[in-house]
């Protein structure tokens, strides 16, 4: 009989076929949403005044696409300082985001969901996550039929409201689904830097970029990603051992 994995034997132990826990992004790894993100947030600027074809506009935008993968509350306090106006843009890019989605402009990413049963018939337990709030995830899981999908959805609010790249939801997730034994069974899994740094800093044991979504490879490996894959359709034979 194989002996347990404690922690401190962990690191040098771990392979892929002990994963017990997988965190998986929505936008950008398991959801195609064709740059809604970009449309919602000229919305959003428009409410604050921020009007396209400005140096501010243009420069609002680089810091929204840099920081794909992060709570967009966050994002929105940096590029509008105070509190009162960070959440009149965030009101409003959630509610532009959630009627974009009811617009059916939103997909899943091909092979995401057959991807999310195969890990399930493994014996895996599959988390999905956001940086949008818990309105917008609720209407993108709605829009694609995936209520039900899976036994935990989390978005920064169910997690004390600190969002990637801090480790707080990976953990959330870690906590509440009682899957695994120790972190280091935890897989997550993103689009983006800020998914690879949140998996990185909850110590989970495989840590992976997909090319689907906002940034490449060398952010991937800058950030700490244990490995890289084309898509999250690839994540079942990998966590098989077959990769």
């Amino acid at each position: 009989m194989k002996p347990p994995v404690t922690a401190t034997t962990a690191m040098t132990t771990m392979t892929t076929t002990d994963i017990r826990l997988v965190v998986l992004d929505m936008a950008g790894t398991t959801v195609a949403d064709g740059g809604l993100v970009e449309r919602a947030f000229d919305a959003a600027a428009r409410e604050l005044g921020v009007e396209p074809g400005t140096d501010d506009h243009a420069e609002k935008l680089d810091h929204v696409r840099a920081t794909m993968g992060e709570s967009k509350i966050s994002v929105f306090r940096h590029l509008f300082g105070d509190e009162d106006r960070a959440q009149h843009a965030n009101a409003a890019f959630e509610k532009a985001y959630g009627e974009l989605v009811d617009g059916g402009l939103i997909a899943p990413v091909p092979g995401a969901r057959e991807a999310v049963e195969e890990l399930a018939a493994d014996g895996r337990t599959v988390v999905l996550s956001t940086g949008f709030a818990r309105v917008t995830q609720d209407a993108i899981l709605g829009a694609l039929g995936w209520r039900g999908l899976v036994p935990l959805t989390l978005c920064p609010a169910d997690a004390g409201g600190r969002g990637r790249p801090y480790p707080d939801m990976v953990l959330e997730a870690f906590l509440r689904t009682k899957a695994a034994d120790t972190v280091h069974q935890v897989a997550v899994v993103g689009d983006t830097s800020y998914d690879v740094l949140s998996g990185i800093r909850a110590g989970a044991g495989l840590v992976a970029g997909v090319r689907t979504g906002a940034h490449g490879d060398d952010a991937f490996r800058e950030a700490g990603a244990t490995h890289v894959l084309d898509s999250v359709a690839d994540l079942p034979a990998l966590l098989r051992g077959a990769g």
